[in-house]
């Protein structure tokens, strides 16, 4: 009897070429997307090649002219001096910190110089000269990676799995950073010292901050003389079974029956080698408990500050960058310039469907 082998249905064969139809035909949009994308980009390009062209001699203008100004204001104004300090915040001050940076600089805006004075402790005549106050966190990559491991390490493990450095990021503060930096900028020379420390004394003075204080160097003092305690404790301990293991030495040589704690020598031993053990981990724990007392003795810790004189700040912050005046003058001269061309071009563009609506 002959088999016959199964053919294969038609319908089938034309689910099968309807689906490779379907395949080339997304391919083929996609392609084509990407093609008209590459190509608007390239329009836009040589779009914006010709219109700098047409405009550079007004854009070179608008630069030197700024150039200019920022000469004639670096000559003739005031020169403002830079005074700072670098702080490290032991406590979570920062919030209060900034807060109090932004009520003096307001105070700075409105010139209220006698409530500036007061608050300061200084004279009308130092207040009058401050030119404004700032306070930003001094900060790279890996210390903002240290203070996420810190972070973690004060949360639940499970908590702690679910946080990635990217969300810490998002929800983190400039002020939670331990090391800030307290600028002072004045139309003086002269040290500014005394109002950075000021303005760090009120806040260490704070009765919010000195409870905490208190609380935390009282848990620390009672962790460090529990630890004492018990390492008075263990030495004694350790003293009897060091008497006891040199009876029993004694014992052996003599002939006589050995004497040890729990009626066996390696227990005796063990005993010993794990409380030598936890004698060097309490130690450990007190070298630690020392250097969180040192830390804690000061809610605010000044790292450097200057103290002779004001430096001049003669520089411009231009996207994070530091350039002279005059340069930053004609770079925003210049930029003015070219985004108002750019509206009237794009005005032109739409009275040309005015006509059509």
């Amino acid at each position: 009897m002959s088999k016959e082998l199964p053919q294969p249905q038609q319908s089938e064969e034309i689910d099968l070429g309807q689906l490779f139809k379907m395949i080339g035909n997304v391919f083929e949009r996609f392609f084509k997307f990407i093609g008209s994308l590459l190509n608007g980009l390239f329009l836009a390009f040589v779009w914006m090649v010709f219109f700098i062209k047409k405009h550079l001699i007004k854009i070179v203008v608008a630069a030197i002219i700024g150039f200019g100004l920022g000469l004639l204001k670096t000559k003739f104004s005031k020169p403002v001096y830079r005074s700072s300090a670098i702080i490290n915040q032991n406590y979570n001050t920062g919030e209060v910190l900034y807060e109090a940076v932004e009520y003096y600089d307001k105070l700075v805006t409105e010139r209220d110089t006698l409530a500036l004075a007061n608050n300061l402790k200084i004279d009308r005549s130092k207040a009058a000269s401050i030119q404004g106050l700032s306070i930003e966190a001094v900060t790279n990559d890996n210390n903002r990676i240290k203070s996420y491991d810190a972070y973690i390490k004060d949360l639940d493990s499970v908590v702690a799995s679910t946080i990635t450095y990217e969300d810490y990021l998002s929800f983190s503060e400039e002020f939670d950073i331990p090391l800030q930096e307290l600028t002072v900028n004045t139309y003086s020379n002269a040290s500014f010292e005394d109002v950075i420390v000021e303005i760090i004394h009120k806040i260490e003075t704070s009765p919010y901050f000195q409870n905490v204080q208190n609380r935390d160097l009282s848990e620390l003092k009672g962790r460090e003389s529990a630890i004492r305690e018990t390492l008075v404790k263990s030495d004694s301990l350790q003293a009897v079974y060091q008497e006891v293991l040199k009876k029993s030495a004694e014992a052996k040589s003599g002939g006589q029956t050995s004497i040890t704690i729990d009626n066996t020598e390696n227990k005796s031993v063990t005993k010993e080698f794990e409380l030598y053990q936890s004698d060097l981990n309490l130690r450990r724990e007190l070298v630690e408990i020392q250097r969180e007392l040192e830390e804690k003795e000061n809610i605010l810790e000044i790292v450097s500050i200057q103290k002779e004189r004001g430096v001049v700040q003669d520089k411009a912050d231009v996207f994070g960058l530091e350039v002279s005046r005059p340069l930053a003058y004609g770079a925003f001269l210049s930029l003015v310039i070219f985004v108002l061309l750019l509206v009237v071009e794009f005005l032109k563009f739409l009275e040309r469907f005015r006509s059509k609506l």
